[in-house]
This record gives structure tokens, sequence and C-alpha cells, in this order.
């Protein structure tokens, strides 16, 4: 089985482009920075990530273009694509991507254009808001109908 289950943020705004033909489609590529779990900080106190080449085609990729920009934090699952081709000086160079299969936000509009720094991109629908604490509000009195109580 190859599957592959990532959140991060971008790290540059996606770079697309569409492929000759009649039947042109999207293929979207972008970075993914992925922290490491368990390892806040390294040595010199920096977080650790990883950097995580993703590629997106079709309508995939459509919707990356037109949704997605750097600092967004989103969720990916895919699987894992190897290749190899040979530059101009003749070296052989190896690549791993991860082929997008499902793409989703992962935090509010919100919580994005704060991180982002008040981007313009437009989210198709919007997700439930949140406290300061990253949780939904819950209204009071709530805790008489709870089944757990």
């Amino acid at each position: 089985m190859n599957k592959v289950i990532l959140m991060g943020r971008l790290t540059r705004d996606p770079d697309v482009r569409y492929s000759a033909g009649e039947q042109s489609q999207a293929i979207a590529r972008y970075t993914l920075a992925v922290d490491r779990r368990g390892r806040r900080n390294n040595e010199d106190g920096q977080q650790t990530a990883d950097f995580i080449n993703c590629v997106a085609f079709g309508r995939a990729g459509e919707f990356a273009e037109k949704y997605f920009h750097k600092g967004i934090k989103i969720a990916i699952t895919g699987r894992i694509q190897t290749g190899s081709y040979t530059n101009k000086e003749g070296q052989k160079v190896y690549t791993t991507d991860v082929v997008v299969e499902e793409q989703e936000f992962a935090e509010s509009k919100a919580a994005s254009e704060s991180n982002a720094g008040g981007s313009s991109a437009q989210a198709p629908t919007e997700m439930p808001s949140a406290a300061g604490d990253g949780f939904m509000n819950i209204p009071e009195g709530i805790n008489e109908e709870l089944p757990f109580n």
C-alpha cells in the first residue's frame, strides 16, 4: 500500500502549468513544510521541519491555483512517486513527490490570513469560528444535555 497523509504550510504559492494537447489539465506543484513529530527544537532552538514536494493534477491542480497561497495550512492525502531524469550536466537526478489525491484546508480563513499576512485568497466555504484557544465555543448550559456527564 502506498498512502501518505500530511499536514503543513505551503512554503510558496503553487506553481501551476497546463499540459499540452486537446485535453489540457492543470499541474500544480507546491512544497509543504511539515513539522517533525516529537522533536520541537534542534540544537539552535529552531523548530525542525521536512519540506515535501507535492504535485496535484486536473481539478485538484485548479483548486490549488485558485485557493492556495504561501503560508496556508493544508492537509493532503496521496501517494509517493519516484522518478529520475538527466540534467544539463549529464548527471542523473532522482526525484520523490507526493501525488495529491485529496487536499483540504487545515485552519480557518481568519487564522490563515493572520499567519500569511492577510492574503486575498478566498476559501470556498467558511469553517466554524474558534475561540482564542483553538477550540469551538460551546454555549452555556449545554452540560445538562450531554450524555456522558
